[in-house]
């Protein structure tokens, strides 16, 4: 690729150039901050002679990580290989294997994940004898995950304890930050608070890092925490050539520990600094960023800006006032099929954002009736899956010997040996003063256990030490060994069940995950288990976002920002639900609801939906909620109004003009497929009486029409289960009712 300023507009351009000094670049959405910062690091190296090796940029997700080293790689070529791109916590993760012994901690740590995480501080909590019922885990584990995103330690914190959750936290912060290091290992929160510790009590090490990192660029500096502040600008104090990109009016993880002062008074930190604003936007349409405009700017704590396009005008914003949520739910699915048939679009192009979690169980229900495909976000992720979650305790134990967390899960899981053996092997370690791994690998002749469960203990310890040789066939070679010793796919073969098959799947899956790593990495130092293990502990959900074209992409609006669609359904948007109940009676609560508004508006390209319903079943009630007080931010020329209210109710709704299809719904019949929920709709209200669908009756040898893998033939029937053969797509078990299929009449 050439790089060429032409390629670039005046804003984009001078960001590029700026390269002396602090640096605040205010990019908005769709501004193109990605190829600011790839083309300022490229003008670095090839127009400056900067050494690549000299640069480091970070970011917050891998995804954004690998597409800044691609676009990298097209500018500059193999000199992207010396370059430092990658996430916070990879950083950290570097520093640590380098220099970690200074804080006490070996090369081969281990990183807990969430789930590890909670799992030791549901032990801790048992151990301190605390009530779960009264202070929950969860709750303890939020408090002590703020405490370190603040750089309070556990007796820092202990000091400041006054309130009984703060005085519980505190006991059970210090025994856990204990439990974690005599385990040689780390959460996510440990690798930023030891990354600035190493920092900031090691001047020889700071100085070695600023001296290599000369040129430092932070991607999506609203979203840093106080620890990632700090070291972030102990890393530029010497030369101060920092520059910072990000968007305030896009700060929506104060819940995780980000700072929106942090870019917000970056003038204050850097009074000489240059701020640069990136206003034009080059992925919605005029319409869409008018909307988005009127709403962000109802908010007092932000940096004045206003998002423009050359895309002049586009699709006004439909809102559309639905009776509950499931027929909002019906309307999205109606409408994604409506513009696949008419304006021949692909399912890929279609979102659907929610505010909460629970809201998606309707969506879901309702387009596996309606046979609409989707994947989604922030549901069961692959690596959260048990048996996932198993591969990776024995790859952690074969890596990391200390690692108690693994290994008890190992122990765990192995067949014949149960709770009371574990037990027994804590406390002889215990009594012992030696690890519990050491105990494992003793038990077998110390005569601590009875006799077959000591067999088995043994049988184990021989498993785990064969499984830490293991080392054939590069790193594929040595995963598939260690899953061997474990058993772990043997036992689900043998299980031989229709789910044993299934998870049997997933873990050769894994196989294909380090086929994935290792054609992604080709330095000899990444080529390893440790660095493997590292590198799925610090995948997010949204890497596992897979351009296709065969389905609807489901999310909060939370897990959507980054990424962008042609088409976007936001539902739910009523107050109390969006902007939720906990944040809308309070100003900066309020203020960051409208920005999370504002990062769902701005993510669709051509149209926008804006949904909500008069009343809707959610967590276990019936709520009657106000249309969103966003909507009413947007000025009525912008807005086409369907559903209740707007035709056969007896006017339009409040303040919005008449829609142009009489909020009709098409359903079942009209669209196709029997089977599914609905019937055929009787007038043009948008509660029109729906005459009930015949039951579908199938029987063996029936041809029928899925709409998806297309026709086949019945091999069985129970119940409301059927089993259909489909030509090249094999044997599919469906249930009737969900599944979008209808006889075919030969």
């Amino acid at each position: 690729m050439t790089l060429s300023p032409d390629d670039l507009n005046p804003a984009q351009r001078d960001a590029v150039t700026t390269t002396q000094g602090p640096l605040l670049v205010l990019a908005g959405a769709g501004s193109g901050k990605t190829r600011v910062l790839t083309y300022r690091i490229a003008h670095l190296v090839r127009d400056l002679g900067v050494s690549p090796a000299e640069v480091l940029a970070i970011t917050f997700t891998n995804k954004a990580a690998q597409e800044m080293r691609d676009r990298l790689g097209e500018l500059v070529g193999p000199a992207t290989r010396a370059m430092w791109v990658m996430t916070f916590h990879a950083f950290c993760g570097r520093l640590l294997r380098a220099d970690g012994g200074r804080l006490g901690f070996t090369r081969s740590f281990t990183i807990y994940d969430e789930d590890d995480a909670r799992r030791l501080l549901t032990s801790v909590v048992a151990e301190l004898d605390i009530d779960p019922k009264q202070f929950p885990v969860k709750g303890i584990a939020a408090r002590i995950s703020t405490a370190k995103n603040e750089l309070v330690g556990p007796v820092e914190y202990e000091a400041k304890a006054v309130m009984p959750p703060e005085k519980v936290t505190a006991k059970a912060y210090r025994r856990y930050q204990q439990r974690i290091s005599e385990a040689n290992a780390m959460d996510f929160d440990d690798m930023l608070v030891n990354a600035e510790r190493l920092l900031r009590e090691n001047p020889d090490v700071l100085e070695f890092y600023q001296d290599r990192f000369r040129y430092v660029l932070v991607d999506e500096y609203q979203d840093t925490n106080h620890a990632q502040y700090e070291i972030v600008n102990r890393l530029a104090a010497r030369d101060r050539n920092l520059m910072v990109v990000g968007d305030d009016d896009q700060s929506i993880y104060s819940w995780r520990g980000a700072d929106i002062a942090n870019i917000l008074e970056f003038e204050r930190d850097y009074p000489d600094a240059t701020v640069i604003r990136l206003e034009q936007n080059y992925r919605s349409t005029e319409t869409i960023l008018a909307a988005a405009n009127a709403v962000v700017a109802n908010n007092r704590g932000r940096k004045a800006k206003t998002l423009w396009t050359a895309n002049v005008g586009g699709e006004a914003v439909v809102r559309y006032s639905a009776t509950d949520e499931r027929d909002e739910a019906r309307f999205a699915a109606d409408e994604i099929e409506r513009l696949l048939r008419d304006e021949h679009r692909s399912y890929a192009d279609f979102a659907v954002f929610y505010r909460t979690n629970a809201q998606s169980r309707i969506v879901e229900d309702t387009f596996l009736r309606a046979g609409v495909p989707y994947r989604l976000v922030g549901g069961t992720r692959f690596f959260e899956r048990a048996e996932i979650k198993d591969v990776m305790a024995w790859l952690r134990a074969a890596v990391n010997p200390t690692d108690v967390q693994s290994l008890v899960r190992v122990l765990d899981k192995r067949q014949g040996i149960g709770k009371t053996t574990i037990d027994t092997l804590r406390s002889h370690a215990i009594a012992e003063g030696i690890s519990l791994s050491d105990a494992v690998a003793r038990a077998g002749g110390a005569g601590w256990l009875a006799s077959a469960p000591a067999k088995r203990v043994a049988a184990l310890a021989e498993d785990l030490a064969a499984a830490r040789d293991a080392s054939g066939g590069g790193l594929r070679g040595q995963v598939e060994e260690i899953v061997g010793r474990s058993g772990l796919l043997s036992s689900l073969v043998a299980e031989n069940t229709h789910e044993a098959a299934g998870r049997a799947e997933n873990v050769r899956e894994f196989f294909g995950v380090v086929d994935e790593y290792d054609l992604q990495h080709e330095e000899p130092e990444a080529r390893t288990l440790e660095a493997f293990l590292e590198w799925v502990a610090l995948r997010t959900d949204l890497d596992e976002v897979e351009e296709s074209d065969r389905a609807v992409t489901m999310m909060t609006v939370h897990s959507a920002k980054g990424l962008e669609f042609r088409v976007v359904f936001m539902l739910g948007m009523e107050d109390s639900l969006f902007p939720h109940a906990s944040s809308m009676f309070e100003q900066t609560g309020l203020e960051e609801e409208r920005r999370l508004c504002y990062v769902g508006i701005t993510r669709a390209r051509e149209r926008l939906y804006l949904m909500h319903a008069s009343m809707r079943q959610l967590f276990g009630q019936t709520q009657y909620n106000q249309p969103s007080m966003f909507i009413s931010e947007i000025p009525d020329e912008h807005v086409r109004s369907e559903g209740i209210g707007s035709a056969g109710f007896g006017g339009a709704a409040p303040g919005r003009g008449r829609g142009d299809r009489g909020g009709a719904i098409r359903w079942a019949s009209e669209r196709g497929p029997s089977g599914t929920d609905g019937g055929r709709v009787f007038g043009s209200g948008a509660r029109a009486r729906r005459e009930p669908e015949p039951k579908l009756v199938l029987a063996p040898g029936d041809t029928v029409e899925h709409k998806v893998f297309g026709r086949g033939i019945v091999q069985s029937v129970a119940g409301d289960k059927v089993a259909v053969t489909f030509p090249g797509g094999g044997t599919k078990n469906l249930l009737l009712g969900y599944a979008p299929i209808r006889k075919v009449e030969e």
